[in-house]
């Protein structure tokens, strides 16, 4: 999904990219600059390789997060990690007002790091007792589940969460609806908890929020809540791609 489809009903979630792999450069890895959201990366399978304008590089192994919080604007990137196949999930999150020109911010999560409960990687908000140690911009949830074959799963979502998806990255799953690995599935608004059955061994994520109630004010890798806010994070932008030609990073 994009900013300027599916991005538009599902907002905060406004981006979603399901990116595989084999060796060489991973397509919109390379150094590249963002405003106005935040963005999560997820390895499925692994090792990609990340740096960005706050100073951090290294390589997120199978597992790791990447959480990009661009706010007034920043550059990220990077490409393959190890050699092998590389899959995992990108999203961007739009941001409210009060964070789309806060300062950048960059934390990068080792597997070890990422709280779980039963089948669930808690990646952004709070399921049952545990708590993602990542503060989440808005009321959302955002989590990585793998189910064997046979096994079944139920999802709770908070009562003000009105914005429910589901991505399957593999296998197969049936909630209630039969959903393949690559597509997507939205829910309808409802209090009902929502069960979940893999038929083949399925690794996929949900996303679940209050909706975004700002419109989204798209620039080429920006979204805003309005044209004064991507104008002000563009010119920010304009002076850190200044700066890393002079470094001869670009």
């Amino acid at each position: 999904m994009s900013p300027s489809d599916l991005g538009q009903s599902l907002k905060p979630f406004v981006f979603l990219d399901l990116f595989d792999t084999e060796g060489g450069s991973i397509s919109g890895f390379g150094l590249h600059p963002h405003s106005g959201i935040a963005t999560l990366t997820y390895l499925l399978e692994g090792s990609v390789r990340y740096e960005d304008t706050t100073g951090a590089t290294g390589i997120l192994p199978q597992g790791g997060v990447e959480w990009f919080k661009a706010g007034h604007g920043a550059w990220h990137g990077g490409g393959a990690g190890e050699s092998g196949r590389s899959r995992g999930f990108q999203l961007w999150i739009a941001l409210p007002p009060e964070h789309e020109l806060a300062p950048a911010e960059s934390i990068y999560q080792a597997p070890q790091d990422i709280r779980r409960i039963g089948p669930v990687s808690v990646l952004l908000g709070k399921l049952g007792g545990v708590s993602s140690p990542l503060s989440a911009p808005s009321s959302m949830n955002y989590l990585a589940v793998r189910l064997k074959a046979g096994e079944s799963w139920r999802y709770a979502p908070p009562t003000d969460h009105t914005v429910c998806w589901v991505a399957l990255g593999s296998g197969s799953l049936v909630a209630p609806d039969l959903i393949q690995a690559g597509e997507l599935a939205v829910f309808e608004p409802s209090m009902m908890e929502i069960d979940f059955h893999a038929e083949a061994d399925a690794e996929f994520v949900l996303g679940s929020a209050a909706s975004h109630p700002y419109a989204l004010v798209l620039g080429r890798y920006s979204v805003h809540t309005s044209q004064a806010s991507l104008r002000a994070a563009e010119r920010h932008l304009a002076e850190i791609k200044a700066q890393l030609q002079r470094e001869g990073r670009l």
